[in-house]
């Protein structure tokens, strides 16, 4: 079936599809945003495709994308605890020109098969147009992505936050988010309200030892 509908991927956007593969009976192929629209109407309504239904969207951060934080190779002395190198956010991001991404996951129920669409926001802009005028359920996706990650969406009629607090800066699933935050909340008796803070928690990892 995958290879079917990369043929079929072939015949309808020779001239617009980046890249493609098929990984684990799924074929996945890349668009640049400017062809973002005119594929996915074509992936809708076209016979060869009908792909009416949009079941999830998701923002990707490929920075520091294939490099290991952690030491798997081979045991340590010391049980599970393993030699932790931090990872040079600063270095990733000169090297990273394709850093965010924006995955589309497509179902044909008339059709029966599935296909992923893959495509990279402008790193300066964060911009990639909205499909809501296409696939309706896509608007809390799409919100979901800006709260995340920062990927604006072009057309999108409600483009707020849907999971973080009002007031919240930054971006949560950025991998240089710190993961402790970067402000903490209380409430503060003398003024009667919620006040945010510079976060106090001091970052650590903990990792499980096993004692012999």
């Amino acid at each position: 079936m995958s290879q079917l509908l990369m043929d079929l991927v072939d015949k309808h956007f020779a001239d617009k599809v980046l890249d493609k593969k098929i990984y684990r009976g799924q074929l996945t192929i890349e668009v640049d945003k400017s062809d973002l629209l005119s594929v996915c109407e074509t992936l809708r309504d076209n016979d060869d495709f009908q792909f009416e239904q949009l079941i999830d969207l998701c923002g990707v951060d490929y920075l520091t994308y294939g490099q290991d934080e952690w030491s798997t190779h081979e045991a340590s002395g010391s049980g599970f605890e393993r030699g932790r190198a931090s990872l040079d956010f600063d270095s990733a991001k000169e090297d990273s020109e394709r850093r965010f991404a924006v995955v589309y996951h497509l179902l044909s129920v008339t059709l029966n098969h599935r296909i992923r669409v893959r495509v990279f926001a402008d790193s300066e802009d964060m911009m990639v147009p909205s499909v809501i005028d296409i696939w309706n359920g896509v608007n809390w996706f799409e919100r979901e992505a800006f709260d995340l990650f920062g990927i604006l969406f072009e057309g999108h009629p409600d483009l707020r936050r849907i999971l973080t607090d009002y007031g919240f800066i930054g971006h949560p699933f950025r991998k240089d988010f710190p993961v402790v935050g970067e402000l903490e909340m209380r409430y503060d008796e003398e003024q009667e309200q919620c006040v945010y803070e510079p976060v106090t928690i001091e970052e650590r990892i903990l990792v499980p030892r096993v004692i012999r």
